[in-house]
């Protein structure tokens, strides 16, 4: 074997690692359920620290608490 070979082993060894020490603390918590304004459709979401964020399809974006799934703040996007 090549000392390159056990450099690129080696670096890809430690990059696993990081990738899973990393990733193992980072659970989700979400509401068990959010519950949408009459008639809105949801086209996206997006997870934040501590809010949700849904856009709809009538040009709003539906900020959502992480944990009580209570709407925050509901912002109109301008044509």
């Amino acid at each position: 074997m090549t000392t390159l070979t056990v450099v690129m082993i080696g670096g890809l060894v430690l990059i696993i690692s990081l990738l899973v020490i990393r990733l193992q603390g980072n659970e989700a918590t979400l509401p068990a359920e959010i519950a949408l304004p009459e008639g809105v459709e949801a086209e996206a979401v997006t997870l934040g620290r501590g809010w949700i964020a849904i856009v709809s399809r009538d040009n709003r974006i539906l900020i959502f608490d992480r944990e009580s799934g209570a709407l925050r703040q509901d912002i109109q996007i301008a044509d």
